[in-house]
C-alpha cells in the first residue's frame, strides 16, 4: 500500500486505559493494531514511530458531565514499530512503546501518583485476502490476527503514608490507569476495506477491530474493546494527505476473581468500568520520498460511560514512517 495510508497510524485505543477510570478500572498501553494499513510488498521494510500526548480532566455519570474528582491524568507515550513484507499478501510487524509518563494529579493538586516504562509487546501478523487493481479504482480486503505480551509494570505501587519515627512507608496499588500495562495476554482480531481511486488521488477505507482481553496475575480481566473506522482520505499535491475518520469504540465491562475484593486492594469499581464513545480524527501527512510525516487529533463528541469515570478530552500524535526495500527486487 501506498504511504499515504499511514497518516492513521495510531487513531487507537489509547483512551481505554481513561476511559474505565482513574478511579475505577482500566488500563493497557495504546497499540497500531486499530491503525489504517493494509500489508507491504514482498521485502519491503517499515520503521515507524509517534509521540503522543493525552490530558484530560472530565469526569462522568453516564452521559453527563459531573464535578471532577480528581484534578486531572495526563500522559505522553512513545511508540515503535518494525513492519516486514514477508510475501506479497503477508506482513508480520513487531511493536511496542514507552510511557514517558502516566500521572494522576488528585484533587485540589492533594497528591500526584505517576508511573513510567514500557508497556506491551505486539506481534501483529497481516494478511491480503483480496486484491484487484483496475484502469480507475484499486480495491484491497486485510485481516489480522495479534497477539499482545505486557512486558511493563501492572501492579506498580504508591507510598501512602511514612511513620516519621521509624520511616516505615505504607504502599498501596496505584491505579490501573497509572500502570504502564494491563498485565494480561491479550488476542488482537482486524480486518481492513480499502478502495483507491488513483487517478484522483482519493480513497474511502474502513477498518474494525476487536481485542479480546485475558487474565493477568492479580485476578483481573479488563473488558473486551472493539472499534470500528471509516475514513475519506484526498491527496493534495502529490505530497500533503488529509484525511477525516469518524470512529465508535466499545469497552466491555471488567471481569474479576469473586474472592478479590477490588476496591479494597486496587481501588476499582468494577461497576464504574466499560464505556462507549464516538469521535472524529482529523489527519495530515506530507510524503517525500520514501519517509512520510503525519499528525492528527482525536476529539470525542460523544460518550458513555458506566458508573462514573474520568471521560476522553484532549490527544494528538505526531510521528512518522521510513519504507525501504531490504533487499533489490529482480529485474
Amino acid at each position: 500500500m501506498k504511504s499515504y495510508l499511514l497518516i492513521g497510524i495510531l487513531a487507537i485505543l489509547t483512551l481505554k486505559s481513561n476511559a474505565q477510570g482513574c478511579c475505577s478500572g482500566g488500563s493497557g498501553s495504546p497499540i497500531a493494531g486499530g491503525a489504517s494499513q493494509g500489508v507491504l510488498a514482498e521485502r519491503q521494510v517499515e520503521l515507524g514511530g509517534n509521540y503522543q500526548h493525552i490530558q484530560t480532566n472530565k469526569f462522568y455519570t453516564g452521559n453527563k458531565r459531573i464535578s471532577n474528582t480528581i484534578d486531572g491524568f495526563n500522559s505522553n507515550y512513545l511508540y515503535m514499530r518494525f513492519a516486514y513484507g514477508v510475501s506479497k499478501k503477508l506482513t508480520m510487524s513487531v511493536e511496542t512503546g514507552y510511557f514517558i509518563n502516566k500521572t494522576q494529579i488528585g484533587l485540589d493538586k492533594a497528591d500526584t501518583i505517576k508511573s513510567s516504562g514500557f508497556g506491551d509487546l505486539i506481534l501483529f501478523p497481516r494478511y491480503s485476502v483480496y486484491t484487484k487493481n483496475t484502469e480507475k479504482t484499486r480495491t484491497e480486503i486485510t485481516i489480522g490476527v495479534g497477539y499482545k505480551i505486557p512486558i511493563g509494570k501492572y501492579n506498580d505501587s504508591t507510598v501512602t503514608y511514612t511513620n516519621l519515627t521509624t520511616g516505615k512507608k505504607s504502599y498501596t496499588t496505584s491505579p490501573p490507569t497509572i500502570q504502564p500495562t494491563n498485565g494480561s495476554n491479550d488476542i488482537i482480531f482486524y480486518g481492513f476495506v480499502y478502495r483507491g481511486y488513483p487517478a484522483k488521488q482519493y480513497r474511502i477505507f474502513a477498518n474494525f477491530l476487536y481485542i479480546k482481553k485475558g487474565w493477568n496475575a492479580l485476578g483481573e480481566r479488563f473488558g473486551d474493546y472493539s472499534s470500528v473506522g471509516l475514513f475519506a482520505s484526498k491527496t493534495f499535491f502529490r505530497k500533503v494527505g488529509v484525511t477525516l475518520q469518524v470512529k465508535g469504540e466499545i469497552t466491555g465491562k471488567m471481569k474479576y476473581d469473586k474472592y478479590i475484593d477490588m476496591l479494597a486492594l486496587y481501588n476499582i469499581d468494577v461497576n464504574s468500568t466499560g464505556n462507549k464513545r464516538l469521535s472524529l480524527v482529523p489527519q495530515v501527512s506530507y510524503t517525500r520520498k520514501n519517509v512520510t510525516i503525519y499528525a492528527l487529533s482525536d476529539l470525542p463528541f460523544y460518550q458513555h460511560v458506566n458508573g462514573t469515570q474520568i471521560g476522553s478530552s484532549v490527544q494528538a500524535t505526531l510521528g512518522a514512517t521510513y519504507r525501504f526495500y531490504f533487499t533489490k527486487m529482480n529485474g
